[in-house]
């Protein structure tokens, strides 16, 4: 079946030998998929045919023509020129070329991405666009295990550019050394001056008579380009003979092209493989028969692939002239690499494989489709014309690992032979270890280190062993040091023949993740007097302080974080909860904010943490801890907030996340405002700045609220300024003195404020209208030193409860030595009177007597049962009543201060709360008012005065409480020892790490799978520990079993 070809279908713009294959064969509605097509765009026609139209008005107009009779020179006139126009376009056309190659020289000296100029580069590096990376950015990319071996890979992950579809006449081949430090600082995190210098990245455009490229080429030359003018027979005699130079030139190049192809074709030497397209059974066009050709051999395609320039050659003649001739493409010289080769689409491969070819074997003219063509010559073993196969199987190329296990044993038949005679003969027959070796270096080649080092510990018959992070954890929370840790490493691997844990090394890596200072960020608008570096780990935090000795305290440490980075972290940390969070809201994961973050600021101090070993007498050491707790996290949704995370237990060590370790007493106030002045001016900066993270792989933005509620009574009087607990003015949150607090029990308001104790101070230190110390004193209202931390009004929930009970534990020695009646003891009989409410303790309640009064013994003190007990030493049956009374009304009332939300947890003792506290307050002053006339306690006055306006304010007074950060302080003790060296600054650079690192929820999950699995424990019989003494073997099959 023949077809015809109109001549008038479709014209070529470009040679032959690099006209596209799909060009005509789309013409013959075979839409197989679209390509780049080689034809000039709709804007080039409509340019190249306005030119043309334009010379051949001025040619028709010029007096000078060429004309060449047989056996004569050539002669000018008017007719001869006119017909010989052809000619004048076909010079014009060689111009155009012209201007091409000269714009294409000028697209080489300009960078691919920013576009800048090569000369402006003071480096003066260049790097191809397309080819393998360089050594230096690939061993960065093997540390940070990318995949990205080819420089268009990682110029697509970075700057979002596709050049594997450039074209040379078009983009630059080149680019800067500039570019390649940002993609350089892109994955190594590292501080670099490198900058882009537009705001988005360059776009190219195909040369028009108009083009910027070529004019700022022009722009420094004093003369301008003259056309050539054609009305002089001078130069019309030049045209001619630079015609001859060009037809000669083409010839020539012609030439060259022709004995390439035929180089290339004994490179492939595929001939005895491949079927000839002569074999097909229709006569298709020209074209349609181009496509579906490999453009080397000229053959029916077999096993096709695609270039990045989208020519489709046979995969085996493609890569044989890659390795031969160098990595361009042979049809249109575009940089091509075997890297960048893929499969065509499945329509091109379908339409391929229904073609109908011709049974080359003598005496069987069957056609036959090329799917069944390797299915039909199987008939036809015994002759020679049937030596091709094709396509392998008939049908389009299906991965190895989505075969059937005998279909992948007849593929890899060749290639097993192969290795088992390589192993015979180098390695005495073992062909797993060839097989495994070769699976290693595959993986090493790809970047794929970590599956590497574990295929190479199973090879080695040491196991995978646990995860760096898992030993971290286990090493964090059994409060290892670093000999002990090595030691028992050292131990297992040694009774066990296998790594099971990491050495410190790997454990060192594993900490850089969950630290402050690794995750890039940035702040819009920038935070003001804080530097915009993101890779800030511990750092000093006596940069408050002046350099002279006789400022501070010779032993004054302080080491910190910088707040910024260490809220990065944190929410870094919990980036997994976040998620899980939104998704159990049911919000899409690529939402990118706003999210507010409310975070509750701790600060205390921890006492004496001297080391008491040695001689001598012991020196008091005193420290001071500065941490947050992130509370909860919410976005809006419309007119809501809705919570994403929120802390389950907010009073916990596990989420008070420490800032600022420092060894200086809580009492000296110049000494800590220096120190945390530094950490509140980036507080301040970053409340009027958002934060962008990338988390989950999209940009969000976050905004922080931070509110100082975790404060004990002494530390807020200390950074608000005010003056100590035991003067007149007794209350931090209005202005109560203690006279009126006494006669007024109930009813007062939180007036205080850090803004209005700012103004006080300011009035204290000037004192404007010439005041006395006394009648100063009383304006100001007890604020007498600069207040520089802002605190919320709040109540210490923990403070107030120890508080209360040291209180309640004096009434109990008063009524037992019934100073209702004789109110003048001498301080003998009071002191009787404690050593007998102590025995008395001790002996029913089981509390030991105590020097301070401190949280464990508030709890068992605060109960009816030690009420029944002390009652037992009163005669009084009306002092019992009242007893019972004022601690039943006090138990009721705890729960409102002390509970995380007090709505939920205790509904009734919250709407009782008023009637309670006033019924208290009148026992107070009734039956108890030997003790409570003209005075009242600290804690007394806040619970009865000021809880439920704190209640309805915050919602919760016990959420917000410094618990957590107390009981942090045995943190620090035990830290302190696991981290014991000789110099103490860098003793407390450990524990700021490793307190932090006790903190991470990433390593929360490890340790609480950790004690899920002892607390269902596993069983091994006596063989089993024989051969396992430590039992690491059940262990860890447990733990592989388990998701971490």
């Amino acid at each position: 079946m023949a077809v015809s070809l109109s001549p008038n279908l479709g014209t070529n713009y470009a040679p032959d030998e690099i006209q596209h294959p799909y060009i005509k064969f789309s013409e013959w509605k075979f839409k197989l998929f679209r390509v780049r097509s080689f034809e000039k765009t709709s804007e080039e026609a409509q340019t190249e045919k306005k030119d043309s139209s334009e010379g051949r008005a001025s040619l028709e107009q010029s007096p000078a023509v060429l004309d060449k009779a047989e056996g004569q020179k050539p002669a000018l006139t008017e007719t001869a020129f006119k017909t010989h126009c052809k000619f004048v376009k076909n010079s014009r056309g060689n111009g155009k070329a012209r201007d091409k190659a000269i714009h294409q020289a000028n697209l080489q000296h300009l960078c691919r991405i920013c576009g800048n100029s090569f000369q402006t580069d003071v480096q003066n590096k260049r790097y191809p666009v397309h080819g393998p990376v360089d050594g230096k950015t690939q061993g960065l990319l093997r540390k940070k295990e990318k995949r990205v071996t080819s420089w268009p890979d990682l110029i697509a992950k970075v700057f979002q550019i596709d050049v594997k579809a450039d074209v040379d006449s078009i983009h630059p081949t080149e680019f800067c050394h500039n570019c390649w430090r940002i993609m350089y600082r892109k994955f190594s995190h590292a501080p670099c001056d490198a900058y882009f210098p537009r705001n988005a990245t360059m776009e190219w455009h195909p040369h028009t008579p108009s083009c910027d490229i070529c004019h700022a080429a022009r722009r420094g030359l004093k003369r301008k380009n003259q056309q050539p003018n054609l009305q002089r027979s001078k130069k019309l005699k030049t045209v001619v003979a630079d015609r001859a130079r060009q037809a000669c030139h083409c010839k020539r190049k012609a030439q060259t092209r022709v004995n390439n192809k035929d180089v290339m074709k004994k490179i492939a030497n595929c001939s005895k493989m491949h079927l000839s397209t002569k074999l097909l059974a229709v006569d298709y066009p020209v074209h349609f028969v181009k496509s579906i050709s490999c453009q080397i051999c000229e053959h029916i395609l077999t096993d096709p692939v695609e270039t990045s320039c989208k020519h489709v050659f046979c995969r085996v003649c493609i890569l044989r002239c890659l390795k031969v001739m160098g990595n361009y493409c042979p049809s249109c010289r575009y940089p091509c690499f075997p890297t960048d080769i893929e499969s065509p689409v499945k329509s091109f491969l379908s339409i391929l494989n229904s073609l109908m070819v011709i049974c080359p074997a003598k005496e069987c003219n069957e056609e036959v489709s090329l799917e069944k063509y390797n299915h039909h010559v199987s008939s036809h073993r015994e002759s020679k014309e049937t030596f091709v196969h094709i396509n392998k199987g008939g049908r389009p190329r299906q991965h190895l690992l989505s075969l059937t296990r005998r279909a992948q044993k007849h593929r890899l038949r060749e290639l097993k032979l192969q290795v088992k005679a390589f192993a015979d003969k180098e390695e005495g027959g073992d062909v797993k270890s060839v097989c495994l070796t070769l699976f290693l270096l595959a993986l090493r080649a790809r970047n794929e280190h970590r599956q590497a080092d574990e295929l190479e510990a199973i090879m080695q018959g040491r196991g995978s062993g646990l995860q760096p992070a898992v030993c971290l954890a286990i090493r964090v929370n059994t409060f290892l040091s670093c000999s002990q840790y090595h030691k028992m490493y050292r131990t297992v691997k040694a009774i066990t023949g296998r790594q099971i844990f990491q050495p410190l090394h790997a454990l060192r890596n594993a900490e850089k993740i969950l630290l402050p200072g690794y995750h890039p960020f940035e702040w819009q608008p920038p935070l003001k007097n804080v530097s915009s570096s993101t890779d800030v780990g511990i750092i000093d935090g006596l940069s408050g302080l002046s350099s002279s000795v006789d400022d501070y305290p010779v032993d004054t440490i302080a080491k910190r974080f910088r707040y910024d980075s260490a809220l990065v972290s944190a929410l870094m940390d919990m980036e997994e909860n976040i998620l899980e969070g939104m998704k159990s809201q049911d919000l899409d994961d690529y939402l990118n904010g706003p999210f507010t973050v409310v975070v509750k600021e701790s600060c205390d101090g921890m006492g004496d943490v001297s080391e008491k070993h040695g001689s001598g007498p012991a020196v008091p050491e005193k420290a001071v801890r500065f941490s947050f707790t992130i509370m909860y996290i919410t976005i809006a949704r419309g007119s809501q907030n809705v919570k994403v995370f929120e802390e389950a237990k907010p009073n916990s060590e596990l989420c008070c996340k420490p800032l600022c370790l420092m060894l200086a007493d809580e009492s000296d106030h110049e000494t800590l405002t220096a120190i945390l002045s530094p950490l509140i001016a980036e507080r301040e900066a970053m409340k009027s700045s958002e934060l962008m993270l990338e988390m989950g792989g999209v940009l969000r933005t976050f905004k922080f609220i931070f509110r100082g509620t975790g404060y004990d009574e002494k530390l807020v009087r200390e950074v608000e300024g005010l003056e100590a607990s035991g003067s007149v003015y007794i209350c931090t949150l209005c202005d109560a003195t203690r006279l009126e607090a006494s006669q007024n029990l109930v009813f007062h308001s939180i007036t205080r404020s850090h803004t209005e104790n700012l103004e006080r101070y300011e009035v204290w230190r000037s004192n404007p209208y010439h005041e006395s110390a006394e009648e100063l004193r009383d304006r100001v209202k007890g604020v007498s030193a600069k207040p520089f931390i802002e605190t919320v009004p709040s109540i210490d929930a923990l403070h107030c409860d120890i508080g209360n009970a040291a209180e309640f534990y004096k009434i109990f020695q008063l009524e037992i030595g019934e100073v209702y009646k004789n109110p003048n003891a001498s301080k003998e009989e009071r002191k009787r009177w404690q050593a007998t409410l102590d025995k008395h303790l001790r002996k029913k309640m089981n509390l030991k007597p105590i020097m301070r009064m401190n949280g464990n013994f508030a709890r068992k003190l605060m109960t009816q049962e030690t009420v029944e007990a002390v009652c037992e030493l009163i005669p009084s049956e009306e002092r019992h009543e009242a007893l019972r009374e004022l601690m039943d009304l006090y138990l009721k009332m705890k729960p409102v201060w002390r509970s995380s939300c007090p709505a939920k947890e205790c509904p009734e003792s919250l709407c009782q709360y008023s009637f309670n506290s006033q019924r208290f307050a009148e026992l107070l002053s009734t039956k108890f008012k030997y003790r409570y006339e003209g005075k009242i306690t600290n804690y007394f006055h806040k619970t009865l005065a000021h809880v439920p306006e704190i209640i309805e304010r915050d919602g919760s007074i016990g959420a917000w409480a410094s618990e957590g950060n107390e009981s942090g302080n045995k943190l620090f003790r035990r830290f302190r020892k696991m981290n014991a060296r000789q110099s103490k600054c860098y003793e407390m650079e450990d524990v700021l790490k490793h307190h932090w690192l006790y903190t991470s929820k990433y390593l929360q999950k490890f340790m609480n799978a950790h004690n899920a699995l002892k607390n269902v424990g596993f069983t091994m019989n006596s063989q089993a520990s024989l051969e396992d003494p430590l039992g690491l073997e059940d262990s860890l099959e447990t733990q592989d079993s388990m998701e971490f």
